[in-house]
C-alpha cells in the first residue's frame, strides 16, 4: 500500500527514509512537542514551501527549465484569496472563488508565457520570466486600491480557522484544540495530498518524457514527442501548484503583501533549497525545506546562545555576532554544496544502505 501511495518512488536508502520519517513526524508533533506561537509559524511555512519547491523541482529539476518567475504564481494564489476575502468578507464561498480564479489566471498567464517562450534559449527563458515577475512585483505594490500596495491586504479567515474558535473545553496534552490547530493539521493534510499528486505527476509516463527532455530533448524530439508541448504542460503545472501553496501561505498568514508572496528574496530561496534538497527528487522539496526554514529562523538564536565565551576576543566576537547569521548560513549552503553536490537526497540514494 505504501509502495503505491508513494507511486513506487521509495526513498532507496534506509538513512534517507529514517530521516523523512523523522521530518514528517516532527511537523506532525509540533504544536504539542514546542508549544508557543513561533515554533508552530515556522512549521507551517516549511510545510508550505514544501510545495512551492518541489512544484519547482518539476520545472528545474523534471523538466531542465530554469524561471524566476515561479514566486509569481506563489503571489496570485495567496493574492487571490486574500482579495476575495477582504472585498467578500471572511467565508469559504470568498476563499473558493478567490482560490479558483487565482488557479484560472495562474493557467492562462503560464500558459502563455510557455507557448511564447518556451522556443527559445534556456537564458532568453530565464530572462523573459523574471521581466514578467518584475512587472508583476510592481503592479502588486502599486495598485494600492486593489492590492493594498505596500501595506499589503489583511483580510478574516472562515470562523471554523479562527484561534477564537475552541472546539474543547480543556487543553489535550496542554495545547489548546482551537481554530488555529485545526487550520495547521489542514495545512498539513493539504501538503501531503499535493506532495503525493506530485510524486505520482513525475513518476507518471508523463514524467519520464520531461525526464527524457532534460536529457536530451534533441533526442526526445526525434523519437517523437513534441517538446514544445511538454514543457509547456510542465510550466502550467508547476504554475498550478505554486499557486495553491500561495493559498495555502494566505490562509494561515491571514495577511498577503509584496515581500511575503512575490519577492525575489523568496525565488533565492527557492533556488537554495532545491540545491540543497537536491535536484530531481520530491523529497529534496521535503528535506529541504524543513531544514532550510529551521537555519532561517532559529540560526541567529544559536548563534546568541554560543557566543558567549567569544563575545569578548575582537575578531572572533565581531564574526560569531547573532548580527552576522546571514554570513553564517551562506557558510552552511557552501559547505552542503561542497559535501553534497547532488543534494542531501541524491547523496543519499548513491550511498549503500
Amino acid at each position: 500500500m505504501l509502495r503505491n501511495l508513494l507511486s513506487h518512488d521509495l526513498p532507496r536508502s534506509r538513512v534517507l527514509a529514517a530521516l523523512l520519517i523523522v521530518t514528517v513526524l516532527g511537523l506532525l508533533a509540533t504544536p504539542f512537542l514546542f508549544p508557543g506561537t513561533k515554533p508552530m509559524n515556522v512549521a507551517a511555512k516549511a510545510l508550505v514551501f514544501i510545495v512551492l519547491v518541489a512544484s519547482y523541482d518539476l520545472l528545474l529539476g523534471y523538466t531542465g527549465i530554469v524561471s524566476f518567475a515561479h514566486t509569481l504564481f506563489f503571489g496570485i494564489g495567496a493574492y487571490g484569496v486574500a482579495i476575495a476575502s477582504h472585498r467578500m468578507g471572511p467565508g469559504w464561498d470568498a476563499v473558493l472563488l478567490g482560490a479558483g480564479a487565482a488557479l484560472l489566471a495562474s493557467l492562462l498567464l503560464s500558459l502563455v508565457i510557455g507557448l511564447a517562450s518556451l522556443r527559445v534559449k534556456a537564458i532568453f527563458f530565464a530572462m523573459i520570466t523574471l521581466a514578467v515577475a518584475s512587472a508583476f512585483l510592481t503592479l502588486a505594490s502599486q495598485l494600492s486600491d486593489f492590492t493594498g500596495g505596500e501595506d499589503g491586504l489583511n483580510f478574516k479567515v472562515p470562523e471554523l480557522l479562527r484561534p477564537a474558535t475552541v472546539f474543547l473545553d480543556e487543553p489535550l496534552f496542554g495545547v489548546d484544540v482551537d481554530g488555529r490547530l485545526l487550520s495547521y493539521y489542514g495545512l498539513c493534510a493539504a501538503v501531503a495530498v499535493l506532495v503525493l499528486l506530485m510524486l505520482r505527476i513525475v513518476n507518471s509516463p508523463f514524467g519520464r518524457v520531461l525526464q527524457a527532455i532534460r536529457e536530451n530533448s534533441f533526442r526526445a524530439e526525434a523519437i517523437g514527442y513534441r517538446t514544445v508541448v511538454y514543457r509547456t504542460l510542465s510550466n502550467v503545472l508547476a504554475a498550478l501548484f505554486a499557486t495553491l501553496a500561495g493559498v495555502l501561505l494566505a490562509l494561515w498568514l491571514r495577511y498577503v503583501g509584496p515581500e511575503t508572496a512575490m519577492s525575489f528574496e523568496i525565488m533565492l530561496d527557492i533556488l537554495l533549497i532545491v540545491v540543497i534538497g537536491g535536484m530531481g527528487t520530491v523529497y529534496g522539496a521535503v528535506i529541504g525545506s524543513v531544514l532550510f526554514v529551521l537555519a532561517q529562523n532559529y540560526l541567529q538564536d544559536l548563534m546568541r546562545l554560543a557566543q558567549g565565551p567569544l563575545a569578548d576576543v575582537p575578531v572572533l566576537g565581531a564574526i560569531t555576532s547573532p548580527d552576522r547569521w546571514l554570513l553564517w548560513l551562506g557558510v552552511l549552503f557552501i559547505l552542503s554544496v561542497y559535501h553534497f553536490p547532488t543534494g542531501i537526497v541524491g547523496k543519499l540514494r548513491t550511498q549503500k544502505s
